[in-house]
């Protein structure tokens, strides 16, 4: 299994960053995800067997505190690709929550086997324009190897920084479910492919990583 796929569990689109503190104002990119990671080790704390055993609950709580921060949209456009040109609008509402709901459920596991003392990150400054930026981190993995991993931030029209894609090592979580989808959509079309992630979650999700894997 590759550190890309490894990583996903704990850093893809649910952002679980565990950064120390860094000095940044709170429209800053890099402040986002610090919030993200102090909000979210605070709701965990004491309650991962109780959240282990009640998957709604857990769902609920990581909405909650990254759905804010996170631009399931503007991300879901970027992964449809060329196929969001001939999407209707109805199409790309639907796909941005399935597709959503289907990687929190796949990835919901990740941040409860999370755990401080086994991944370190250290945050770089990430370079910041009026319109697009990003949070440079390193993870330390537990045989000492460094691992790149960079978010991508945009601000949207209401002036707020949110998160849309994680590249790992260079390899991008948009681009790499971006492939995966474009092929989904030419083996069955996009009604289908939304259908079953409405319907099946994070089953489908699974079995379209491992069509793409053969």
């Amino acid at each position: 299994m590759s550190v890309f796929h490894k990583l996903l569990p704990l850093l893809a689109v649910l952002l679980l960053a565990a950064l120390p503190p860094v000095q940044a104002a709170p429209a800053d990119p890099n402040a986002v995800v610090q919030g993200i990671a102090d909000d979210l080790a605070k709701a965990l704390e004491g309650r991962k067997d109780e959240l282990r055993n009640d998957r709604d609950k857990l769902i609920k709580l990581i909405d909650g505190i990254v759905l804010p921060h996170f631009d399931i949209d503007y991300a879901s456009i970027l992964v449809l690709g060329q196929n969001a040109r001939s999407a209707s609008p109805e199409q790309r509402t639907r796909f941005a929550k399935a597709f959503y709901n289907s990687i929190a459920h796949r990835y919901a596991e990740g941040l409860l086997n999370y755990t401080r003392g086994r991944i370190d990150i250290a945050p770089y400054k990430g370079e910041l324009n009026d319109k697009r930026s990003l949070v440079r981190t390193e993870v330390i993995l537990d045989d000492g190897k460094r691992v790149p991993v960079d978010y991508a931030f945009r601000k949207t029209k209401d002036g707020d920084w949110k998160a849309y894609d994680v590249i790992i090592e260079g390899i991008s979580y948009v681009t790499n479910y971006r492939n995966q989808v474009s092929a989904e959509v030419a083996r069955s079309g996009l009604d289908q492919l939304i259908t079953r992630l409405e319907t099946q979650g994070d089953k489908a999700l699974e079995n379209i990583e491992k069509r793409s894997a053969q």
